[in-house]
């Protein structure tokens, strides 16, 4: 590759970490509202399928992310973006903390019983996920490369699939117990939000396989790799 087009590589993947960044600390944010999302009329275990966690909708954007940065980077750049991620995460939550501590005017629009009920119990409780997010993204990126490797870089869509289905089902049952854990849902409702928050993954996770298709596509064709080829930034 020429050093132009290494520039532009470098310049993609920093708007993936971009991207992956942000979808990760929204989605921490906004983890406490849920909504209702009903395609089958379907009860599982006291929940209807599916009602799942606004937060769970950014989350499949992160794991399609780190599949094409691991595809078209390589394992040890998509850890990066992981680990970057992780820290970005923890300073938006130093951030809250630090927001929570001073105390809101008489004329605030947001005073500190509504602020601390939409952000009170996000510290303890994203402190927690974010170490089961931390064990799923490294899972996910370990078992994709293992069927990389396996494959000999053919079956895409083999390895999206299985990768994200398992590491899913690691952070989502991680999240829910947490979420019961620290009291903010009840543990009645805990397999139902278990199964329709994976389920609801697992849905996302088939339909985003042709966008990692058509992104590994455009990749090849820009940098002419061949498959399972890897582009090594500066």
């Amino acid at each position: 590759m020429t050093l132009k087009d290494k520039l532009a590589a470098q310049r993609i993947y920093m708007l993936l970490g971009a991207l992956f960044i942000t979808s990760l600390v929204v989605s921490n944010l906004i983890f406490q509202k849920f909504f209702y999302w009903y395609p089958f009329d379907i009860e599982i275990f006291g929940s209807k399928l599916f009602e799942i966690s606004v937060g769970i909708l950014p989350y499949p954007i992160t794991f399609l992310i780190t599949d094409l940065i691991s595809e078209i980077y390589g394992k040890k750049r998509a850890n990066q973006v992981v680990v970057t991620g992780i820290f970005a995460s923890f300073f938006s939550l130093l951030i809250v903390s630090a927001s929570s501590f001073v105390n809101a005017t008489p004329w605030s629009p947001v005073n500190d019983s509504m602020f601390d009920t939409v952000f009170g119990n996000t510290i303890l409780a994203v402190f927690a996920s974010m170490m089961a997010y931390l064990f799923a993204q490294f899972v996910d990126i370990q078992i994709y490369h293992f069927w990389k490797r396996l494959t000999q870089g053919r079956h895409l869509w083999l390895r999206n699939n299985f990768s994200t289905w398992f590491s899913q089902f690691v952070d989502t049952f991680t999240v829910v117990g947490l979420l019961c854990v620290f009291d903010i849902i009840a543990w009645d409702r805990f397999l139902g939000l278990l199964l329709s928050g994976f389920l609801f993954k697992v849905l996302v996770a088939a339909c985003d396989t042709p966008f990692l298709y058509l992104g590994v596509y455009l990749f090849r064709r820009r940098f002419k790799l061949k498959v399972n080829e890897e582009i090594d930034l500066l």
